[in-house]
């Protein structure tokens, strides 16, 4: 099995390393968390390892973040050694947010946590804040030697520094065994059939408030499998790599704050969360928080917040109204008033332009009814909201300089690294806030830290590398998606496509995502939606199938090169309630495509209808 494994390594695609997400002309998202896996296995069976096979296997999980090819080979080794099933061991980058996953369910399950551990714990676990801010409960012990774990009423976690990957020795009191790896990250293995309900729970965290082990760091962790020696982690310019990597951030925003950068978006978001709840309990004990959240907007900023507030007693979720009919400023200000009447705390993330109708609002009502003064029922001034701003379609647009439009409110903007800033070469994410949020960026930093999803090595050099490009990215991309836009007005008029206007491009919004609602027909509103349904299909496939090396079934953009197709419904809206989905087309368009050739298949398209 090691043998076969090392000459996989030999021969793997370079995919599986150089970007975020391989094959997905063949991803089948249904069958996201084991295709990849059976065909892998079959392949083990006949000892294949040719590259030509390697090469045509499907998409594993959905970007890095739940699992990519190379976490799940270091998986599956592990469990092969251990005689367990592959989905009980889960690899992660993080060091922490293992630990913080079991007890998150047994925080539902009402279940006690013993955590035991050898030699030291991570520098970054705060038991304290663990407790206070998240509301998890555990018992802590250090003990010599794996011997020595005593027998425990609930769940016991066991914790330790290993310098190799391998056989792990498995305990009939240890329920959860969590290696940790120095840089590489950490690994999972759930002990006994009684803990395997955890699987789904672990994985779901992995997938929303942090990563999987990086591709990167993943390969270095099957060598040292192979090998059976200590892995060993090279030098890297990560001191300079990280230096030029938040100044860029500070020029790109225009920003006095040190920015902060996760292994991923979510990561970041997540950090900004339990930061926010933190500053909320020790300022304002006792009162109610208010996330405010578009019901529709991307799956795993809607899903995160959701599991954020199911988690501790005094935060909602209050739905943000944005798209189509609904204005957002006028949203905001309906929701603000009502917060202030419950003297509660508001924190609204929002996405400008929106997801997926690309919509910005007026930027001067904006303000305005976000520095309104209100009061609460007992004349006090009402606690003025934290804007969180969502900036992942156009990072480049100015709001937390002195003299941009936000700097007189509490802002904090974030952007996923998958897209433009790392041009989709890795997941690394970043936030930044205006000079009114330093008290609160503090605390959003030890958040990342208490989590361990901080970005990595490689991720900092990627950044470091793509950061000084991206606006000229942004630009080219987007005239590419003005080009194709005007195409497909002339080419099928009876579309309605959502894009900004000449005049928001003027002010600095060149997104390089547009959606398109299809013309449908039908003797009825079901037969119209069925039929608008299947004419999105019949669009992208007709897409990806004729120009498979560019264009691709992905929710991703800001790539650097090709063509994005999606329909926001059945991917990055996975979570969202079913009335709150937008079953159209999303497309996204590269600084680096042939442009002629995807208006000529779109004709096509137009003449087969």
């Amino acid at each position: 099995m090691l043998s076969y494994i090392k000459d996989v390594l030999d021969n793997m695609p370079s995919g599986w390393v150089d970007i975020t997400t391989h094959r997905l002309d063949i991803y089948n998202e249904e069958l996201a968390k084991t295709q990849f896996l059976e065909q892998f296995e079959a392949l083990y069976n006949d000892n294949n390892s040719e590259k030509s096979a390697l090469e045509i296997l499907p998409t594993a999980y959905d970007y890095i973040r739940l699992g990519h090819p190379l976490s799940c080979v270091l998986e599956w080794g592990i469990a092969q050694l251990d005689g367990l099933k592959s989905e009980n061991v889960i690899s992660f980058s993080s060091k922490t947010v293992p630990v913080l996953a079991v007890l998150r369910k047994n925080l539902f399950d009402h279940k006690n946590t013993q955590i035991i551990y050898t030699g030291t714990l991570p520098d970054s676990f705060d038991a304290q804040a663990i407790e206070r801010v998240y509301g998890y409960q555990f018992e802590l012990k250090k003990v010599d030697s794996i011997k020595d774990v005593p027998a425990f009423d609930g769940s016991t976690i066991f914790i330790k520094n290993e310098e190799q990957i391998g056989a792990i020795e498995l305990h009939e009191n240890i329920d959860f065994y969590i290696s940790l790896h120095g840089k590489l990250g950490s690994v999972l293995v759930i002990n006994g059939q009684e803990n395997e309900s955890y699987v789904a729970d672990i994985q779901h965290v992995r997938r929303r408030e942090t990563i999987a082990m990086t591709p990167a760091n993943s390969v270095i962790a099957i060598q040292s499998l192979v090998s059976q020696t200590a892995f060993k982690v090279e030098e890297t310019t990560v001191v300079s790599d990280k230096a030029s990597v938040l100044n860029s951030i500070k020029e790109i925003t225009r920003s006095s704050t040190t920015p902060l950068v996760g292994s991923s978006g979510l990561s970041i978001q997540y950090a900004i969360m339990m930061g926010l709840i933190n500053d909320a309990k020790e300022n304002h004990k006792g009162k109610a928080i208010k996330i405010v959240v578009p019901p529709n907007c991307y799956g795993g900023t809607n899903d995160q917040a959701r599991r954020v507030a199911a988690c501790i007693d005094n935060v909602d979720i209050v739905d943000l109204l944005v798209d189509g009919d609904n204005d957002m400023v006028q949203s905001i200000d309906t929701v603000l008033n009502q917060i202030a009447k419950e003297d509660a705390i508001p924190y609204i993330i929002a996405e400008i332009p929106t997801n997926p109708r690309v919509e910005v609002p007026d930027l001067v009502q904006l303000k305005e009814v976000l520095t309104k003064e209100r009061k609460t029922p007992h004349g006090d001034l009402a606690i003025d909201p934290v804007f969180i701003l969502d900036q992942t379609f156009c990072p480049n647009v100015h709001f937390l300089g002195e003299d941009d439009m936000l700097s007189g409110v509490r802002t904090i903007s974030f952007a996923s690294g998958s897209k433009f800033p790392s041009g989709g070469r890795c997941t690394a994410g970043y936030c930044v806030g205006n000079k009114k949020t330093t008290a609160l960026m503090e605390k959003i930093e030890l958040h990342l830290g208490i989590c361990d999803n901080e970005a990595t090595d490689l991720q900092y050099e990627i950044l470091a590398e793509q950061l000084p490009s991206m606006n000229q990215r942004i630009t080219d991309a987007y005239k590419n998606t003005r080009e194709f836009v005007n195409y497909i007005h002339e080419a099928l008029p009876g579309a309605k496509i959502n894009f900004v206007s000449e005049e928001l491009a003027q002010q600095g919004f060149t997104p390089s995502v547009f959606s398109l609602d299809l013309p449908t027909k039908g003797a009825n509103a079901e037969e119209k939606e069925a039929y608008k349904r299947e004419l999105n299909l019949k669009l992208i496939n007709l897409m990806i199938t004729e120009i498979p090396d560019e264009s691709k079934f992905c929710v991703s953009y800001g790539q650097l090169k090709g063509c994005y197709w999606t329909i926001p419904a059945t991917s990055t809206q996975g979570t969202t309630k079913e009335g709150d989905k937008d079953y159209i087309v999303r497309a996204s368009l590269s600084p680096n495509l042939d442009l002629e050739l995807h208006k000529k298949v779109f004709s096509k398209f137009v003449d087969s209808i």
